[in-house]
């Protein structure tokens, strides 16, 4: 199993957590852990000692800035809006699948029937965020004029075929449609809006669960989805949103909580006061 983050010092922490709870959950027996960053992890010996503990190992990933001296760069089109969509150009060609993951994530059941997921005749395959109406779909189907694809997808969780992107994403594409539109989310406008009609869709109350809609879940379900549905059948948390279960100012909630555990876990391990 190949696993991709793209993070700076700020989300090494973030990054350790969810890594643990990848080991713990998941029944994959060797795992390989790509980081794309921007400058050398001041925390990377950290992160590739967990990896080791984890039985994971560990590939930094330093970014040549140079793949992007024709794209548009600004303040609020940085260069690492880019990376997960130029991650085929990133990583090593014997590299043919990945799992992408925002740092804000937490895995809590196995990951593998997700990871073996057939996308022979795609090239991602990601969630819809559920809601009560489709409303929000159709504007961004109007906004980004991609009225092939199924919905709007949450590219914060990501499973990739680089095979296939290899052959069809060019960043010459992504630089272009970024520089004729006046976007909310660049990158993930830019993967709906170019490539939606090729990415296939994956249940977010399994894959991308966002932790801020319970009570949107369990109403849409009419009562299936509730915290006992998610702790057996849930494999991804997202954690989207301002209030991050990490930061003080973050109410105390049930996801909130779960994810604290871990967190503390993950710290005890690197420290060495409990061993796996």
């Amino acid at each position: 199993m190949n696993l991709l983050f793209s993070i700076d010092d700020r989300f090494a922490r973030q990054l350790e957590t969810v890594l643990l709870s990848i080991s713990l959950n998941t029944q994959a027996t060797k795992i390989d852990v790509y980081v794309l960053q921007k400058r050398k992890l001041e925390k990377g010996a950290e992160i590739d000692h967990l990896c080791q503990l984890l039985g994971m190992t560990y590939h930094p990933v330093l970014v040549d800035e140079g793949l992007f001296v024709d794209a548009p760069v600004t303040d609020r089109y940085p260069t690492t809006i880019y990376y997960r969509l130029l991650a085929h150009q990133l990583l090593p060609a014997t590299v043919h699948k990945i799992l992408y993951l925002d740092a804000d994530t937490l895995c809590i059941n196995n990951l593998d029937q997700f990871y073996r997921l057939d996308l022979t005749n795609y090239l991602y395959a990601s969630a819809i965020h559920t809601g009560l109406t489709n409303t929000t779909d159709v504007i961004n189907k109007i906004r980004l004029q991609n009225f092939d694809a199924d919905g709007y997808y949450n590219s914060g969780v990501l499973l990739m075929n680089l095979d296939n992107i290899r052959q069809r994403v060019r960043a010459t594409d992504i630089f272009d449609y970024i520089r004729k539109h006046i976007l909310l989310l660049p990158d993930q406008d830019v993967l709906n809006a170019l490539y939606g009609k090729y990415i296939k869709s994956v249940p977010d109350e399994k894959y991308n669960y966002d932790t801020r809609n319970g009570r949107t879940y369990e109403l849409i379900s009419f009562g299936e989805w509730d915290l006992n549905w998610v702790i057996e059948n849930t494999v991804i948390l997202h954690y989207c949103g301002r209030e991050k279960p990490w930061l003080k100012s973050t109410r105390h909630g049930r996801f909130t909580d779960l994810y604290k555990h871990y967190d503390h876990l993950t710290q005890r391990i690197i420290k060495g006061q409990i061993a796996l």
